[in-house]
Formats: structure tokens, sequence, C-alpha cells
């Protein structure tokens, strides 16, 4: 009986450790799920009809994919397609298709949906949200199946850049009316869910052209309170923040070894924007009278705890054509300021709306900006809106004032439109934009650029606040995020757990 009880203790004693050698190794196995921290809903999930970052946040590179692709230090590189030819003129690009590559659904990615897709973005019904990246084209023509030639109407400088925003992303026919919930595109990961309130879940593409992910799965959690993202962060019920929106808890995080804090830059020109069509504002007087009464530091330091670049146009300050002394047009001078005002029949000030959408930046920088519009008899009705009501009524031109970052790269353009939300129509800021648009030349590009900034900073556009910071918070074992942000994304196709 002895032996029998030894040999029984023996071997529950092996089955235990073979058990917990098992659990070991799962233990100490790279993870391959990701928890992505994000603080804005999505209203929809189709890159190509609609201007909220939020969007391209979850879907660029993830789930869509364009004929070109923005890395992280903002260089072109081929996607869906392998190569291209540029004809001597500028005018004509010959683009050389990746070849078995399928849609989510099953579907066969060919020239004929790069053609359906580019024509659908320069409609004249498009809803694409930036009509103006296409607008140069000409003609898309299908030479076979893996071969696309776009003719345009004359050189553009950026075309091969352009083509590689969100908004460009190539789509389906047969799928493109049902990506607003249902998004299918040809990336590395598949939408799997949509939780509304709470999260965007993606899973690996086992089917995909390229290169593998190494995550199986991902999901993009929405967390709108920055207590709550700390706490989700701390706890471990959150894997990163690409743009971590608590900077007050940032020196906690940082003494924290589980963490990594990534200091990079993006392009997102944080603006207080003005109706310049609607009366008081459409007095230039008016503008900038708010211009010589910001106090661009006191609303960084105070809103986003010194995290920001102050701007005195809309352009990123790490770009070689930003022009910075275009910052000292309108030094902080409140005299100054009433005066503008008296002169514009106003002396005793007047009343206006600021309409603030979820994020920090405008949330605390608002209440600091009415605070500081006080000072010359500006008085600010504060209404918070939640994002959807925000696309549907300041970024349709039903506004005063409201502040929100411009993330989009190389944005100075939309200021010749007069049709986009804050209602600016400018001859001289039109044809400066008309000649950047057929210009190549990098010399005569970036002189245009200087020419372009000092046109809105001297017409006072916009309240120029500062260029937004992108921080990012992660645990430490997780590698392939991006530092900097030169579009608008949070691409996982690198991303990886170290054991």
């Amino acid at each position: 009986m002895g032996i029998s009880v030894k040999k029984t203790i023996l071997t529950g004693m092996t089955a235990v450790l073979l058990s917990a050698t098992a659990l070991a190794g799962q233990a100490f196995a790279a993870k391959d799920s990701l928890i992505m921290g994000v603080a804005l809903e999505p209203p929809h999930l189709d890159p190509t009809a609609g201007a909220a970052a939020a969007i391209d946040e979850i879907v660029y590179a993830n789930i869509f994919e364009g004929l070109t692709r923005i890395n992280e230090n903002g260089e072109v590189q081929p996607a869906l397609a392998k190569s291209w030819e540029i004809s001597e003129d500028g005018k004509t690009y010959t683009f050389m298709l990746q070849s078995g590559v399928k849609f989510h659904d099953g579907a066969d990615f060919t020239a004929e949906d790069v053609k359906f897709s580019l024509d659908r973005a320069r409609a004249e019904d498009s809803t694409n949200a930036q009509k103006g990246l296409f607008a140069a084209i000409e003609a898309v023509d299908v030479v076979d199946a893996t071969t696309v030639k776009i003719t345009l109407k004359n050189p553009a400088g950026n075309f091969l850049f352009n083509m590689g925003w969100g908004d460009a992303v190539i789509v389906d026919p047969a799928s493109a009316d049902g990506n607003k919930e249902n998004p299918v595109g040809t990336g590395p990961f598949k939408f799997a869910n949509w939780a509304k309130g709470s999260s965007v879940n993606v899973a690996r593409n086992d089917a995909y052209w390229g290169t593998p992910v190494a995550l199986a799965s991902a999901s993009f959690r929405i967390i709108p309170d920055a207590a709550a993202a700390t706490n989700a962060l701390l706890a471990g019920d959150v894997d990163a923040f690409a743009n971590f929106p608590a900077p007050e808890s940032l020196p906690q995080i940082e003494a924290d070894p589980r963490f990594a804090v990534v200091q990079g830059s993006t392009e997102g020109e944080t603006v207080l924007s003005t109706n310049n069509s609607k009366a008081p504002f459409n007095d230039i007087r008016v503008r900038q009278a708010i211009a010589h009464t910001i106090d661009r530091q006191a609303i960084i330091d105070g809103a986003m705890f010194g995290q920001g670049t102050p701007i005195g146009t809309h352009f990123a300050p790490h770009h070689p054509a930003y022009n910075a002394d275009l910052i000292n047009t309108y030094p902080r001078d409140l005299e100054k300021a009433k005066a503008l005002l008296a002169e514009a029949g106003l002396a005793d000030g007047f009343k206006a709306t600021l309409q603030l959408p979820p994020p920090t930046y405008a949330r605390r920088g608002g209440e600091i900006i009415a605070s500081q519009l006080r000072e010359i008899g500006i008085e600010l009705e504060i209404i918070p809106v939640e994002w959807k009501q925000w696309l549907e009524g300041p970024f349709k031109g039903d506004f005063d004032l409201t502040i929100v970052s411009h993330t989009e790269p190389m944005d100075i353009g939309i200021y010749a439109n007069k049709d986009y939300y804050f209602k600016y129509d400018s001859k001289p800021m039109q044809d400066v934009i008309a000649k950047l648009d057929v210009t190549s030349g990098t010399d005569e590009r970036y002189a245009l650029m200087k020419e372009a900034q000092a046109i809105i900073t001297n017409d006072a556009v916009n309240g120029f606040l500062f260029e937004l910071a992108k921080t990012g918070v992660w645990n430490a074992k997780i590698n392939g995020l991006w530092k900097n942000s030169p579009v608008q994304a949070n691409d996982l196709t690198g991303v990886s757990w170290s054991e």
C-alpha cells in the first residue's frame, strides 16, 4: 500500500509540475491582443464620408487602405499601389496595383475599385469631407485589372501624399454604402463589432495580402473622461493611449516603471474657430481685438498643463515652411483690443456663444478664453456639445465661436474654401492656394505656403492657439506604436508585445 500511495503522490506531483510549467509558458508568452483607449467615439466608421478624426484613428491602415499610405515620419509609402510612374509633365500617374488582394468580404480588389472610389470621392454629390484632395483629377482610367491611370488637370505637388489620406482609401462598390456601420476594407484587420458607447473591436485578417500583423485582435475603448482614462490605465484595464487625455496625471505615470510616456508631434492646429460671415465677427477689427486678447501660453498651461506649442497661424511649427514670426502679429494688448472694438462700434462689448466639443483642450481651453475675452467686454455663453452635435452644428456653419484641433496634414488649403465652416472668403488667399496646387518645386511651394500663412494671420480669420501635443502613454512592453501623428491614425500594423 505504501508503494501505491508513493506512486500516486509522485504522479500527482508530476501532473502539478507539468501544469505549472504549461501555465508559466503561457504567462511568459507575448500577448497578441491590445486595448487602446480613445477619447472620442466616431460618428461612424467610413473615412470617405466624414470629417471626424476619430474615424481615421480607428480604421486608417488597420481596416482600410489607399493607393499610398503615410508612415510615422510623414513619408509616402506604397500600399495598394506597389509602384507608380509619373509622366514628364507631371499630369499622368500610372499606378501598378498589388495582385491577389481581397476585400474582407471576399470580393477581389481590382483597378475598377480604384476608379469607383476616386470617381465617387470627387463626384458633385460626394459626401467626402476632403473633396479638395481630388480636385486636380481630370480622369481615372482602368488600363487592366492591376493597372490604373490617373490624369490630372494640372501638376499637383502633393498628389501622392493626398492619395495616402484616410479620405482617399479604396472601397468596394458592393459594400461601400454600408461602411459607416460595417466597414469592409482590404487591411490587415477586419471589423469585428461596435459596442456603441463602449468600444470598436477588430480582428486579424488571416487572408491579408501583405505582411501579417502580430496582434490577433484589438479593441478601441471609448473613455471620454480624463480621470477615468487615468484610472483605467493604472488598473491595467487599458494597455495604451496614443493620445493621453489627462496631462495632469503624467508625473504620476512617468514615475511608474510599468509605462512608457512618449512625447511626439501632431498636425493638430488648435484654433478658436470664428464664423467670419456672422456679425460682429465679419468685421476684421473684432477678430483683431480677439487676437490681441488671447494669451496662448496661459491656455496651454491652464488647459494642457504645459503640453503644446504656441502658433500664430494655421500651420505646423515642425514644418520647414512654418513662419514663426507671425506669432508676434497680435501681441496681448487689452487697450489696443478695446480700441478696435470701439472703432467697430462695440465699445461696450457684446455677447456671443462658444460651443465646446468634448476634448480636454476645448472644454478647459474654452473656460480660459471666456475669462480672457471678458476683460474686453465680450461675454461668452459656453455651450458644451457632444462630437455628433458639433459636426451637425458648428461644422455646418451654425455657430459664433468654437474650439477645435484641425489634425489633417497640410490643410491650410481649407482657407481657400469660402464654404468651409468658418466661412472665410478671400480672393488673395484663393489665388495663393490655386498657385500652390499647381506648383511642384519645393522652394516655390514653401514661399507660397508662407504667403498663405501671412494672409490668414493678418486677417485674424481664427484665434490661432497652439499645436496639439501628442503624448502617448502605454505599457512599456508594447512596441510599434507611433510617436508622431503626421496623419490621423492609430496604426496597429507594426504593434507587438515584448515577452
